[in-house]
């Protein structure tokens, strides 16, 4: 009998025993930080975090940190510098990915521009962003570079929406010759039964295997009392990334937690990068609990590539 990874009735992702790692307060204008994005740096890791201020504007900021656990959060959002006036400012920007790809930090979010539209910008040092334009229009969230070209073309995972909290959602893929101007679109998968019945959306970077790009996504139920946000993830076709191989029929996190069920949004842990250490096979998940605070769960790669087949939605279609 084939071992089931995570446990009968357990998930696959362990919580770190002090989340969350980040607090809603960490900066004195913040009421909530969440769904941020971080990297590995040099020796160190630096970070883009959304942070809703008091105000509650959507906006991003810069961290640091040694360990990849305590992190230095900006008290200032980004200045973005922007060669073009028309999409200079900045309404909202929220939910940052972070792609390393040809030696540059790209940044992609979803930015305010007559309604959610997706931006992206790059960074080579954490201390200067530039702006580089509006990639996809409204209305759209979610965007995922992969973090190199596939047969010559860049690749962005995504999900139209509409310009309200999106009770619908489905995974699309688009191509593109210089990070600006997209095309080549394509269906990755769409919402399936119970935790991912309503949306899903692509989380964080895809990590390349030998046997395909696994990615971590969240998926979205709606009960009586909202929606409920969990993970799953897939492994996708190394050439032709929008053909699924294998789907979690079971989540691999769900919100459990008093720090993801009680916050300014109930129920939600919603994954935005994984750092996988290629020497200890260690993967960390860095996701927003709540829509208030940040926090890390763990599991190796191997793991989470078992999991993965084991608990195949596909090979029980």
């Amino acid at each position: 009998m084939t071992a089931v990874v995570g446990g009968a009735n357990q998930p696959l992702l362990k919580r770190y025993h002090a989340n969350p790692i980040i607090p809603r307060n960490a900066v004195p204008c913040a009421n909530s930080i969440l769904n941020s994005a971080v990297v590995p740096f040099g020796n160190e890791y630096r970070g883009m975090f959304r942070v809703d201020n008091q105000n509650r504007d959507m906006l991003i900021h810069t961290g640091k940190s040694k360990d990849g656990i305590n992190w230095e959060i900006a008290p200032e959002p980004v200045k973005w510098v922007c060669r073009d006036p028309e999409i200079a400012e900045v309404v909202y920007a929220y939910d940052p990915r972070i792609t390393p790809l040809d030696g540059r930090y790209y940044i992609t979010w979803c930015h305010g521009y007559h309604g959610p539209s997706i931006a992206m910008g790059v960074t080579d040092d954490f201390e200067s962003f530039e702006l580089l334009d509006v990639v996809l229009p409204p209305y759209n969230r979610n965007a995922v570079l992969f973090p190199r070209k596939i047969n010559g073309q860049y690749v962005m995972l995504h999900r139209p929406s509409d310009n309200g909290h999106t009770p619908f959602g489905d995974i699309f893929l688009s191509h593109s010759d210089d990070l600006i101007h997209w095309g080549r679109h394509r269906f990755v998968m769409g919402t399936a039964g119970g935790w991912q019945s309503t949306k899903i959306g692509a989380g964080p970077v895809p990590i390349e295997t030998p046997e395909g790009w696994v990615m971590i996504y969240h998926g979205v139920l709606t009960s009586c009392n909202g929606f409920v946000y969990s993970m799953g993830a897939a492994l996708l076709d190394l050439e032709k990334p929008w053909k699924v191989i294998h789907r979690t029929k079971r989540y691999i996190m769900a919100p459990t937690e008093l720090y993801e069920c009680v916050g300014d949004v109930p129920n939600v842990t919603f994954p935005v990068s994984a750092i996988h250490d290629a020497a200890t096979d260690e993967l960390k998940v860095y996701y927003g609990a709540a829509d208030t605070c940040v926090c890390l769960a763990t599991t190796t790669l191997k793991e989470l590539m078992e999991f993965i087949k084991t608990e195949d939605m596909l090979a029980h279609a």
